[in-house]
């Protein structure tokens, strides 16, 4: 498994009708392919996120999107940035992941996280817990899903779970790729230290060393050499080949959730800016590479939330920023 460049869809509100909303996710999806994407993501949500959207946006349900997706693609990884692990059962997970790996030809990627978005919890009735709580579900479920998808079949009596021989076949392979994600130092890198072959660095560009050297040390206190967990960093951008329009875009989906760039006084207009990536092809990949890719990182996550739906303009991210990856 390597992903050095990966493509997200955080965004299902393009102004389609219904009927044409997943054609405009697959037309994304082919387009990544085509140029060059190793991965796509979608997201693992039932709600549109707050600073996306309203809530009551279009939001596909994951794992039938990826299934869905594997049979117009044919060779990009396909995951979730990243699976709730309060939304389902982790031998659930496990089997669901599995299959996605079976029907796709061996491109899943388990991409999970902790969870976080209490509005879905709250009126959809999962349980949501404390912060600490919903980190040790996730610890406690890893411990069941990676033996699952090794092949082994475990038996756990947990605070959280419970499970006898659980068994997971068909499997298409034993090393089936977990992917963590998030900014937590303590909690989150150790588990991807302890479990995962990526980490997606979530967190503002100017953290991104003391984010790496606080992975070294998880990974130094689980004994494993921190060159074989690949990491990513998570990006939001929008890019154009006119560097205008790409800024006019940003500051349209911006205003549609509530922001007004201009309003800002500088320091929050900073706090803004300094996690987006914005202007032409050439522009997003130079402040990529001095920001993110410089200091140490070794791939990007990419998401064009204000305009990946147009058709060239992931072609166009793909040209730009394939060069730096590889």
């Amino acid at each position: 498994m390597s992903i050095r460049l990966g493509y997200q869809m955080p965004n299902y509100s393009y102004g389609t009708s219904v009927d044409q909303l997943f054609p405009t996710v697959a037309a994304q999806a082919r387009e990544a392919e085509s140029a060059g994407f190793d991965a796509v993501f979608v997201m693992d949500h039932f709600y549109q996120l707050p600073g996306i959207g309203s809530p009551d946006q279009p939001m596909l349900e994951c794992y039938t999107t990826l299934s869905a997706l594997s049979g117009v693609t044919e060779r990009v990884q396909l995951s979730a940035m990243v699976t709730g692990n309060t939304y389902r059962n982790p031998t659930l997970l496990a089997k669901t992941v599995t299959t996605l790996d079976v029907v796709s030809g061996g491109r899943a990627v388990l991409g999970i996280g902790a969870g976080w978005y209490e509005l879905e919890h709250q009126q959809l009735g999962f349980e949501f817990g404390t912060f600490a709580e919903r980190f040790d579900r996730l610890d406690e479920s890893l411990s069941i899903i990676v033996p699952m998808l090794r092949g082994d079949r475990p038996t756990v009596n947990g605070r959280w779970y419970r499970t006898e021989t659980a068994m997971n076949e068909p499997r298409l392979r034993d090393d089936l790729p977990i992917l963590l994600g998030g900014g937590g130092e303590k909690k989150t890198f150790r588990m991807a230290a302890q479990y995962a072959q990526h980490l997606n660095v979530i967190c503002n560009p100017e953290e991104i060393p003391r984010k790496l050297e606080a992975l070294e040390q998880r990974c130094a206190e689980v004994g494993r050499d921190r060159s074989t967990l690949e990491t990513s960093y998570l990006v939001m951008a929008v890019i154009d080949e006119s560097g205008d329009k790409a800024r006019a875009a940003r500051d349209e989906h911006l205003r549609r959730t509530g922001v007004d760039l201009s309003a800002l006084d500088p320091e929050r207009r900073r706090s803004v800016e300094s996690r987006q990536f914005v202007g032409t092809p050439d522009d997003v990949a130079a402040d990529l590479q001095e920001r993110v890719l410089d200091k140490g990182i070794d791939g990007l996550i990419i998401n064009l939330i204000a305009n990946g739906h147009e058709p060239g303009i992931v072609e166009l991210a793909g040209s730009a920023l394939g060069r730096l990856v590889r």
